[in-house]
């Protein structure tokens, strides 16, 4: 670690703008590593407070029962959606779309905390892609979850690719993607009332769970919001 208790990882354009993947000590908590992203000079994620990432795929996980379930994930980030989904003995398959290669790249090169661990469990592949694009064309194959956490919030986004997908009809055409009883999850950093109705207007059963946390990093209560459709 530098002097400056800061270290930069990756350094890189994407189509979104620049791409920082940087390693810090905390110094408010002496010995505590975190690895974080930011998205044109803008804070995107941290592997400090992650507890919204994993409840997207514990909460999906509980309201599906089956077996055997193969898990479609829209967005890498550092993993923690994606490997809190593997935990689960249930799943048989996890694919994961990330929309920038560097991403990807990241993950291929452990520069992220979890990589060795995602990379050996045989049920784990990434792909580069937008994950927007495939749930708006005809399914080529059918997911029983699908869990996505690409976008700030269903009314802050990253960029217009995903207009379609928070509209009726993007969200009837995603709903193609889903087998019998599958769920749909999306995480956001804000509750939503226009994507929350839009959902109950296309799927059967429509559940909002707030995500409480306390950010000691601000010394304020955080609260992140994950919206799931059956």
């Amino acid at each position: 670690m530098s002097p400056s208790n800061l270290e930069i990882l990756a350094y890189e354009d994407s189509p979104l703008g620049p791409l920082c993947l940087r390693r810090r000590q905390l110094l408010s908590a002496p010995g505590t590593v975190v690895t974080e992203v930011t998205l044109n000079h803008a804070f995107l994620m941290s592997s400090y407070n992650t507890a919204s990432e994993r409840a997207l795929a514990h909460i999906a996980l509980d309201m599906h029962t089956g077996t055997e379930l193969r898990v479609l994930v829209g967005g890498l980030g550092l993993g923690y959606t994606a490997h809190a989904v593997l935990a689960s003995s249930r799943v048989a398959a996890v694919e994961v779309v990330e929309f920038l290669p560097q991403v990807v790249d990241w993950l291929e090169r452990d520069l992220v905390p979890l990589s060795p661990m995602l990379k050996a469990d045989e049920r784990f592949s990434t792909v580069a892609g937008d994950i927007y694009s495939i749930l708006a064309a005809q399914p080529r194959e059918k997911f029983d979850l699908i869990l996505i956490d690409v976008d700030h919030a269903p009314d802050d986004r990253l960029s217009r690719t995903s207009d379609f997908f928070y509209t009726r009809e993007g969200l009837r055409q995603a709903r193609l993607h889903l087998a019998r009883g599958g769920i749909l999850g999306v995480w956001s950093y804000a509750e939503s009332s226009p994507f929350a109705q839009a959902l109950q207007d296309v799927f059967q059963d429509v559940r909002i769970e707030p995500v409480t946390f306390f950010n000691d990093l601000i010394e304020e209560e955080t609260v992140d919001w994950l919206f799931f459709a059956r």
